[in-house]
């Protein structure tokens, strides 16, 4: 935990606006690690973004700044992943799920926040969507960045949409074994298999870090205990599908909270998701967009396009 605290230092260090990071302590005894930008912005609704699985506060650095100039920006690493507490999550998928939407809930009331504009990527775009199902009160404008977990697993084989290598490498090494168990095994060479399987992402964060730091980050990130990542497991079948797709559940939420799904031109989830969201919510704002030359991780891929659109669509909330 060390390593990684010495890491994400480093990448927090590049931050131009004011900002914090501590631990925020849940009732439960779980501590959820937090970074708040821009704390002195107090008239606007805030935006709280959740990273996707594998990830923690620092892969957003090359939004944070961008994000906070006019209203407070808060990111925590998900229970379970990066820095925050590591509990042992229950093994269905429901359970797992509840758990990490009433980690965000208990999160959001000791932080005191009333409302917030809910960002989610991957899986942290399922995670907000199942929060603003059970708390739409709370949540001003859901923006779901390449969610994760969304299409129902098509019976003919045709219609899946291959994933990238990587994964496909990644998940025949694995096959029983937890999505990341190879990088723990791989001990110090684990920056260097990430940079190896993801060279992309060295790319990604170029104009902040010539060095390795973003492979190390995402090393020491999960070469702890998998907890979230065993949550992440009994939610899903397969590594592209989850077990209770959100596609039967989204109608749940409140007509009048709008949702914005953001995509990578180039990505390899499916896209047409957004259409069938429409579809689900006649009554209901919903917009979907690509964004050119980005693919899954669209807010490294193309960080001042994804910024700008975050952006107008914070502001038309207030």
């Amino acid at each position: 935990m060390s390593q990684l605290k010495n890491v994400e230092a480093r990448i927090l260090q590049c931050l131009q606006n004011k900002f914090l990071a501590r631990y925020v302590s849940l009732p439960n005894q779980n501590k959820i690690w937090t970074v708040t930008v821009s704390p002195e912005q107090k008239d606007r609704t805030p935006l709280v973004m959740v990273h996707g699985f594998g990830g923690g506060v620092g892969l957003w650095i090359l939004n944070m700044d961008s994000l906070s100039t006019r209203r407070t920006l808060h990111t925590f690493d998900l229970l379970g992943f990066g820095r925050s507490s590591r509990p042992t999550f229950p093994r269905d998928p429901e359970g797992a799920e509840d758990e990490f939407v009433t980690s965000i809930e208990t999160w959001r009331e000791t932080m005191g926040i009333p409302t917030m504009i809910l960002l989610g990527h991957s899986l942290g775009g399922f995670l907000a969507t199942s929060y603003s199902i059970k708390y739409p009160e709370r949540v001003k404008h859901l923006i779901l960045v390449d969610p994760w977990g969304f299409p129902l697993r098509p019976t003919d084989p045709s219609e899946i949409r291959a994933p990238p290598t990587w994964v496909k490498a990644v998940a025949s090494v694995l096959g029983r074994s937890n999505p990341l168990a190879v990088l723990r095994v791989a001990g110090p060479w684990g920056p260097g298999l990430v940079q190896r399987f993801r060279p992309d992402f060295k790319r990604k964060f170029a104009d902040f870090f010539e060095d390795d730091t973003i492979s190390e980050y995402i090393y020491h990130c999960n070469a702890q205990n998998p907890s979230g990542e065993t949550a992440f497991k009994a939610m899903m079948e397969s590594f592209g599908w989850a077990r209770r797709p959100m596609l039967e559940r989204i109608h749940l939420i409140r007509k009048d909270v709008p949702i914005t799904m953001i995509y990578g031109a180039n990505t390899w989830i499916d896209t047409s998701t957004g259409k069938k969201v429409k579809m689900q919510r006649p009554d209901s704002y919903v917009r979907d967009l690509e964004i050119e030359g980005a693919s899954h991780h669209v807010y490294a891929d193309q960080p001042h396009i994804f910024n700008a659109v975050v952006e107008e669509i914070c502001n038309s909330v207030d």
